[in-house]
């Protein structure tokens, strides 16, 4: 058991049998009447995301997960093929279930797969990844004055705001926890 001075972002809970995970919270103190937090939840199976308020003090039934390292091996339709690399079980788990996770698999790319009950139910990608991009516009010589960003697509099909002088081919690291361009990999 847990209680509400423990959650935080990334914390994990059963709410009516499902696994939540917590997106968002704000710790909510009125001038009259008890404390409370409200929070928004990601279901960890249906990928859902719900509103929700504890009073402040309330027990919660801590989610029970077990993460793995497993590595991303294919697309398989709508769903994903990882394998344990120590005893080469695998597993598939479904586009809809890893949500934006899917932009960042490579195959070969090293992941925790979480486990509810026996169950993988999803991903946690490493904290950074590096992608090619395969579309952008043209590249403006010299203009680094300016934080100026342009859109661009990635090898895996990930929307990133990047700097004027990238180009179409270069390798960039990514940021998995925001999604954001952090810079340019050389070689």
């Amino acid at each position: 058991m847990a209680d509400t001075t423990d959650i935080r972002k990334g914390f994990k809970i059963v709410l009516e049998g499902q696994p939540y995970v917590f997106i968002e919270h704000q710790f909510v103190k009125p001038g009259k009447g008890q404390a409370f937090i409200r929070s928004r939840l990601r279901n960890m199976i249906t990928g859902n995301v719900i509103d929700r308020t504890f009073k402040s003090g309330e027990k919660l039934d801590k989610a029970d997960t077990e993460d793995r390292t497993m590595q991303y091996l294919y697309a398989e339709g709508d769903a994903r093929v990882f394998m344990d690399t120590t005893n080469y079980e695998q597993v598939t788990i479904s586009d809809q279930q890893l949500g934006e996770t899917v932009y960042y698999l490579l195959d070969g790319t090293q992941v925790d797969v979480v486990f509810f009950q026996g169950r993988p139910i999803g991903v946690t990608p490493p904290t950074f990844v590096e992608l090619v991009v395969t579309e952008t516009e043209p590249g403006f010589k010299g203009d680094t004055t300016s934080n100026v960003m342009k859109p661009a697509t990635m090898e895996t099909g990930l929307q990133v705001q990047v700097p004027l002088f990238v180009e179409v081919g270069e390798k960039l690291k990514i940021d998995t926890r925001t999604g954001e361009y952090v810079e340019r990999v050389k070689g």
